[in-house]
């Protein structure tokens, strides 16, 4: 129960690799808030959440939009009066080469993947930072990047990979920002993980096993447990000395 008494936003926590941390952390004991786009998939997680006897909550949010962001976090500090850790989730991944892909498509994903990165930062470290000075000051900021930008390049996927490649970059330059107001910043980058995104069109759950087996060192996909365990490590004050890290968590796919 590492997680008592504190409060926890996870953005894109309607699904997937989000839902999974969400649920971590309401099973050590801390109060979720998952926002994002989808209202219907954000109540089904706060449902998932309740049932294991912890609270919840779900706030749509448009993470590229500063002032929708900007009344996320007012809202969650005016209805619990203050933020501890917040996990930034929220992504979109597009495919296609660097002279073939729709410009259309390379502005959503920077904004998405970077822009909503950065505001959600903006605006967690400004809520974080009036906590500082208190009994329990500052705060926990985990980013989920991807080992594909800053420690993989894979051909049709550029525009994915500079917006992650902008996280960690990111993430590490606000780390260094940021400590001494006690609020620490880091980074998760999974490779292949259990979930719809690791999927290539018409691919089956048991192609892409069957795939992994040759492609990646470890031979499997990860799971969400894996990837929701090294979140909550980071968060936790185990991971204390932890500043401006970007744990590549692939099984060997960039050693």
């Amino acid at each position: 129960m590492r997680f008592t008494d504190k409060v926890v936003l996870v953005t894109g926590g309607g699904s997937g690799v989000g839902r999974a941390i969400a649920l971590g952390f309401a099973r050590e004991g801390a109060t979720v808030v998952v926002a994002g786009r989808g209202r219907e998939a954000l109540e089904q997680t706060v449902k998932l959440i309740e049932a294991e006897g912890a609270g919840a909550a779900a706030l749509p949010v448009d993470v590229t939009d500063s002032a929708d962001v900007a009344r996320l976090i007012g809202d969650i500090v005016g209805r619990y009066g203050r933020l501890d850790v917040a996990v930034n989730n929220a992504g979109t991944f597009a495919a296609g080469t660097v002279a073939e892909l729709a410009e259309e498509d390379w502005a959503r994903v920077m904004e998405v993947n970077a822009t909503g990165v950065f505001l959600a930062m903006k605006h967690e470290i400004a809520a974080m930072r009036a906590q500082h000075g208190g009994t329990q000051g500052g705060g926990v900021i985990v980013n989920i990047g991807s080992n594909i930008g800053a420690h993989v390049r894979i051909p049709g996927v550029g525009a994915y990979a500079a917006s992650k490649a902008a996280v960690s970059a990111l993430t590490r330059t606000a780390a260094l920002e940021c400590i001494e107001e006690n609020i620490r910043i880091n980074a998760v980058s999974p490779g292949a993980l259990d979930a719809p995104m690791s999927l290539r069109p018409g691919e089956t759950p048991a192609d892409r096993a069957n795939r992994m087996r040759d492609e990646n060192p470890i031979g499997r996909v990860g799971t969400l447990d894996e990837i929701t365990g090294t979140v909550l490590w980071l968060a936790s004050d185990e991971a204390g000395f932890a500043v401006g890290l970007d744990l590549v968590l692939d099984g060997g796919a960039a050693a």
